[in-house]
């Protein structure tokens, strides 16, 4: 076959005019989108550093909104150049938002109020409520009060945009009960919801009793993952333990009586009781041994990947089928690197199936395929790599004469993410243009500089190359979003120091210059 024809966005905007694509209206959305992703990795389009700002508190992104002062101060990343969505009054420290997620309206569900469609931020605050606030004015749509017999911290999403979770920091006691010996029976606390209209599916605690000695605990699409320290894993359904475990179903704002105490549920100070107790070890799903509890769960049929727990196995990646835990063909993955840094692995966001392996210098795709003749084996081979822009030093290994005339070879021993290589950093996903984008970093003297590529999705050929103007210290924190025509850097330096560095999709100045000169040109004749 020849090569593939670019699209041309006159035509299809065209096309779009005439109403070509009307039949279905995601169709219309996919060409938009494949406009864009064309107009992205065009040749002339540059991305331009367009807003830079520092911050003493940490910065947040979400969706085109960044967020500052613990979310209390929201700026749009989306016009020309960002300006300010809103700014929530001051509050104390007690007051904070510690977590927050960014919640949209379902697709087809019809929703109480108006004001329910348009995005909101799910909020956690440190004095343990839970606020919805308006993603574009600030305003609080809704609040509930938990509880004050933990601390709430954490927020994550069980069912994403459907069930969330909210975590307590775990109850390690007091210094004094500590030395005392007295052991706290409940190490921490999930507290669980429907949201929109918001609706409590329960409280649970994990306690030591039940569990043993818990080191952490999540929700994940209906299963509670608790986790040890030893690295073992144990998976349990959600739905069956409060089926069978929960003593009382509350209702926000509904009047409750609870161990001698009334109150509404939800309000201060009241808050909403502890009402699924576990009292028996529930039955087990599935149980696995990681180093470092790292495990995960993807691919087509279920895999899952683990390292063995043993220290000198670290970087090295077991993928087995989940069914019967058997080791897939080639389904041990070890990146032979000699680094500072650990590789790291994850199934592909892309609910592709497929496997994304990354190391200082190389990002392979792993796909996962049934074995020839024998569809109950399945067997891990490479889709394509990318491999870092390197050049062998030209001294390595070169003989070297002595004074008495003796020739020794010298040996260059140099690790794979060696600051003066280009080394690989970060490496995402932007779903809706299908792009894999990966950060990219050399050392230069004495500072760093960066570049985010744009690689196919399917086939992993370079599409386009933007350089970062900031330096790039290997030593910080970074974080590095792509989302459609905007790219975002976030850093944090020494002392608390936030820094945010944003980058828009741009015409090029000096082109537009050349073009208009050229088309004078022409009109007068030159």
């Amino acid at each position: 076959m020849g090569p593939t024809r670019k699209p041309n966005v006159c035509r299809q905007l065209s096309r779009r005019a005439l109403g070509f694509f009307s039949r279905d209206a995601g169709v219309v959305q996919r060409t938009n989108l494949g406009i864009l992703r064309a107009l992205v990795c065009q040749e002339s389009t540059k991305f331009k550093n367009v807003w830079t700002t520092h911050s003493k508190s940490p910065i947040a992104y979400e969706r085109g909104r960044i967020y500052f002062d613990n979310y209390r101060c929201c700026v749009s990343s989306i016009a020309s150049e960002p300006r300010k969505l809103y700014e929530m009054p001051k509050c104390s420290k007690s007051e904070k938002i510690e977590d927050a997620l960014l919640w949209e309206c379902p697709v087809g569900e019809i929703l109480p109020n108006p004001s329910d469609y348009k995005s909101s931020l799910i909020a956690l605050t440190a004095h343990n409520w839970l606020f919805r606030i308006s993603a574009t004015t600030g305003k609080v749509l809704e609040k509930i009060y938990l509880a004050s017999y933990c601390k709430f911290r954490y927020l994550s999403w069980d069912t994403p945009q459907e069930v969330i979770a909210v975590k307590s920091a775990q109850n390690k006691g007091s210094v004094l009960a500590r030395q005392a010996g007295i052991q706290q029976p409940v190490l921490l606390y999930l507290a669980v919801f429907h949201v929109l209209p918001f609706s409590l599916i329960g409280i649970l605690e994990i306690n030591k009793k039940i569990f043993g000695n818990v080191t952490d605990a999540t929700l994940s699409h209906g299963i509670l993952i608790v986790m040890y320290s030893s690295g073992l894993v144990r998976l349990y359904s959600f739905q069956a333990i409060t089926e069978q475990f929960m003593q009382q179903k509350l209702d926000l704002g509904c009047a409750c009586r609870w161990g001698g105490t009334a109150g509404t549920v939800g309000e201060a100070p009241f808050g909403i009781p502890c009402n699924i107790k576990i009292t028996d070890t529930p039955p087990l799903l599935f149980e696995v041994s990681s180093l470092e509890n790292a495990f995960q769960i993807g691919g087509h049929p279920w895999h899952y990947i683990i390292t063995p727990n043993k220290k000198k196995q670290k970087g090295v990646f077991h993928i087995c089928a989940l069914k019967d835990n058997s080791l897939a063909k080639n389904g041990i993955q070890e990146m032979e690197c000699c680094s500072l840094e650990s590789d790291w692995i994850y199934f592909h966001p892309d609910a592709s199936g497929r496997i994304i392996h990354v190391g200082p210098n190389q990002v392979k795709v792993l796909k996962l395929n049934e074995v020839e003749n024998n569809s109950a084996q399945h067997q891990i081979s490479e889709d394509f790599v990318i491999l870092a822009n390197r050049e062998k030093n030209k001294n390595e290994n070169l003989p070297i004469v002595t004074a008495s005339g003796r020739v020794v070879k010298k040996n260059f021993n140099l690790l794979d993410d060696d600051p003066e290589q280009e080394t690989f950093k970060i490496v995402d996903y932007e779903d809706e243009l299908d792009l894999l984008s990966v950060v990219a970093v050399t050392q230069i003297d004495a500072e760093g500089k960066a570049h985010l590529d744009f690689h196919c999705n399917e086939y992993g050929t370079l599409l386009k190359s933007i350089p970062l103007v900031e330096s790039w210290d290997v030593t910080y924190s970074h974080e590095v979003y792509f989302d459609r025509d905007l790219v975002l850097h976030i850093e944090q330096k020494p002392s608390r120091v936030f820094s945010c560095y944003v980058y828009q999709m741009v015409c090029d100045p000096a082109d537009e210059e050349t073009t208009n000169r050229s088309c004078e040109k022409e009109g007068t004749g030159l």
